[in-house]
C-alpha cells in the first residue's frame, strides 16, 4: 500500500484526484501499476484501477488475474469494481472509504452480490489514515 501511496502522489502532482493501485501476483512481484490520470488523458475510464489492471493484463497476456492481488488506495467505484469482478482478481485490499461512490462498503456492496460468478477477498482501511489524509489534503489545496 505503500507504494500505491506513491502513485497517488504522482496523481497530485499532475493535478489528478491522488489514488494509486498496484497490481500483485502470487510470487509478490508488482504486474500493473496505475494513478488516476482522467484529466491528463481526457478519459474517464483513467482510474488508477484501470490503468493497473490493463498493465497487469498486457504484462501477463491474459484478461484474467486469477493470482493476482489489487492494492488502492481508495475505495473503488462502480466501474473499478466491474473491472475487477471480471479480471478475476483474487483479493482487493483497499485505504480510505469512498462514501460518495465506493462501491464495496459505502454506498454499495458489489461484491457480494448473488448474480456475479466471481467471489473475491475483500479487505479495507489498509494504512487508511493515510489514504485519506493524501485525498484530503489534495482537496484543500484545490480550494
Amino acid at each position: 500500500m505503500h507504494r500505491a501511496l506513491e502513485l497517488a502522489a504522482e496523481a497530485a502532482s499532475l493535478g489528478e484526484v491522488p489514488v494509486g493501485a498496484l497490481v500483485v501476483n502470487a510470487q509478490g512481484e508488482i504486474i500493473g501499476r496505475g494513478f488516476n490520470r482522467c484529466i491528463s488523458l481526457a478519459d474517464a475510464t483513467a482510474h488508477a484501477e484501470m490503468l493497473a489492471i490493463r498493465e497487469a493484463c498486457s504484462h501477463l497476456g491474459n484478461y484474467r488475474l486469477t493470482d493476482c492481488d489489487l492494492y488502492v488506495t481508495l475505495e473503488p467505484c462502480t466501474m473499478c469494481m466491474g473491472a475487477i469482478m471480471h479480471a478475476r482478481i483474487r483479493a482487493l485490499y483497499y485505504g480510505a472509504k469512498e462514501p460518495r461512490s465506493g462501491c464495496v462498503e459505502s454506498v454499495c456492496n458489489l461484491p457480494a452480490q448473488p448474480w456475479f460468478n466471481h467471489r473475491l477477498q475483500v479487505q479495507g482501511g489498509l494504512l487508511k489514515g493515510a489514504c485519506k489524509q493524501q485525498l484530503e489534503a489534495f482537496f484543500v489545496d484545490r480550494r
